[in-house]
This record gives structure tokens, sequence and C-alpha cells, in this order.
């Protein structure tokens, strides 16, 4: 059987099956316990936070969990408030995971605004700029005129 060797020196790898699975436990039980818990954290008042995806550290004891917070009027000195107080309570969240997962550890956790949202809202601002839909028009017509042919 053979193990690590399997790969070049190096080469960098994704996450294994396991760090996937156990990342999506995290992220599923993280949703229901911020749903259900009420937080004492001042900055987390009233604040709906979208969980987009947690990694795993590769001996399952650290969890990185990116997150939206969501809220009408929420600027991003505000966001930065929201993950630094996501942060302050994250033993407490800890405490609840451990209870309602059926891992051997608890993974330590730790917050980071998922940029992601971002820049797919970017995305979609240039997808709408008349320059770039030209410039789409004229690549389809291109596609479709050797589909034709």
């Amino acid at each position: 059987m053979k193990r690590h060797s399997d790969t070049k020196k190096g080469a960098l790898t994704g996450p294994s099956q396991r760090q996937l699975r156990a990342g999506e436990l995290i992220r599923h039980a993280l949703v229901e316990i911020l749903r259900e818990e009420e937080l004492a954290d001042e900055a987390l008042t009233g604040v709906s936070v979208t969980v987009s995806e947690v990694r795993m550290s590769p001996d399952l004891k650290h969890a990185i969990c990116f997150v939206e917070p969501l809220g009408a009027g929420l600027t991003g000195e505000d966001t930065t408030e929201v993950i630094k107080g996501l942060n302050r309570v994250s033993k407490f969240l800890r405490g609840r995971l451990g209870r309602s997962i059926d891992m051997k550890f608890t993974p330590d956790l730790k917050f980071i605004h998922d940029e992601s949202f971002g820049t797919a809202a970017y995305m979609d601002k240039l997808f709408l700029d008349p320059r770039v839909q030209q410039d789409t028009r004229r690549l389809s017509d291109v596609v479709d005129d050797e589909d034709e042919a």
C-alpha cells in the first residue's frame, strides 16, 4: 500500500475527503447553533450570519470558518466588528459544537470574512457593462458561425 509517495514532492494537493466531510459537518452544526442561540456579544445582536465554508486542518483540530454577515445597512466596519465578535465567542460556540457533533476532537474555530460574495457582485457588475456585453455577443456570433460551417 502506497502512502504519500504517490504525490510529487512539493506538489500542492487539495483537502482530503475526510477534511471535506468534517468541514461540512461542522458547517451544518454551526448554522444550527447560530440560528438557535442568542450570543452575548454586542456586535452580534440582530445580525444574521451565513457560514459559507469551513476548512479543516489535516489533523481536524482547527477549523477556519468563512462567514458573511447579513443585515440591512451593514458597512465594512460593521462586518469587521461582527467577525471580531464571532471570534470572541468562538470558545462558547466550540462548546456547543462539541455537544452536537460526533467527532473525537472538537476543533478550534477561527472566523474569517468570506470575500467571494463581494467578488461575485463585482463580476455581475462587469457582465452588465455594455462594452463587455458587446464583446460577449461578438464571441457568441463567432462560435455560432463556426457551428454552422
